[in-house]
């Protein structure tokens, strides 16, 4: 068989999914230069983060329902602050309509969830660590590597390098230098917390709340460091001070 036969029989394309964060900006208002000023200056905090970053736009805190048109005036203002929307929001009943309208997809909003109570459990014997349900890493997390523990905790046994990304349904922690992005709680734990051995983070996330270092505070940076929420705001505390 000719390599040109070979060809037309391969498939044109391959469709794989994989876990895909995308940040969700929350719109209080369709007004353009009020959007645009804000996002601009947040952009602008932290560029390697935000600049041409894909987005979802959460329309839930909106007034009123907007119609397609002012969406289209918001889309334009967010991507000229440097953000590339992508998709909206399926927390509000009209969003179904105006994503086809626009043209757009649409994605389960980010909430946040507390632990559930435990029932009442007979004693037993603990488990060995093997039997843990947390994702153990012992290599070096390097610089475009994305690790992603689902359901469960993730433990670095090494260090986490900057532009790596390290993500958990649970806690995150990393018994070494943290100088990429930590995000716990990725499907709204709020009960989630961060802990690492020598704190130089890029970016704490837990529970969709979170923030960016381009700065370290002097009283954190190279110290062991927890991070948790505390309702809506994210809190760092040196572990052991």
């Amino acid at each position: 068989m000719s390599k040109s036969a070979e060809a037309k029989e391969q498939a044109a394309l391959e469709i794989r999914f994989g876990p895909v964060d995308l940040a969700q900006v929350r719109l209080r208002t369709t007004d353009p230069g009020a959007i645009l000023d804000d996002l601009t200056g947040r952009v602008a905090t932290a560029p390697r983060f935000f600049e041409r970053a894909a987005v979802c736009l959460d329309l839930s805190q909106l007034p009123e329902e907007p119609e397609a048109e002012e969406c289209r005036a918001a889309i334009a203002a967010v991507r000229r602050a440097g953000m590339l929307p992508v998709a909206l929001v399926q927390d509000a009943a009209h969003a179904e309509l105006l994503a086809r309208t626009l043209e757009l997809p649409v994605v389960p909003p980010v909430r946040a969830r507390s632990p559930a109570p435990a029932a009442p459990q007979p004693a037993r014997p603990a488990p060995p660590a093997e039997d843990r349900r947390a994702l153990m890493h012992h290599q070096h997390v390097r610089s475009g590597q994305r690790l992603f523990a689902r359901d469960r905790d993730l433990i670095v046994t090494a260090n986490v390098a900057a532009g790596a990304e390290i993500m958990a349904d649970g806690c995150v922690h990393v018994y070494g230098s943290l100088r990429g992005r930590a995000i716990a709680g990725v499907h709204g734990d709020t009960a989630a917390r961060v802990f690492c051995q020598e704190f130089r983070a890029e970016l704490v996330s837990i529970a969709g709340v979170f923030r960016v270092f381009e700065t370290l505070p002097a009283e954190l940076a190279g110290h062991p460091v927890q991070a948790w929420l505390d309702g809506e705001d994210l809190k760092f505390a040196r572990i052991g001070a």
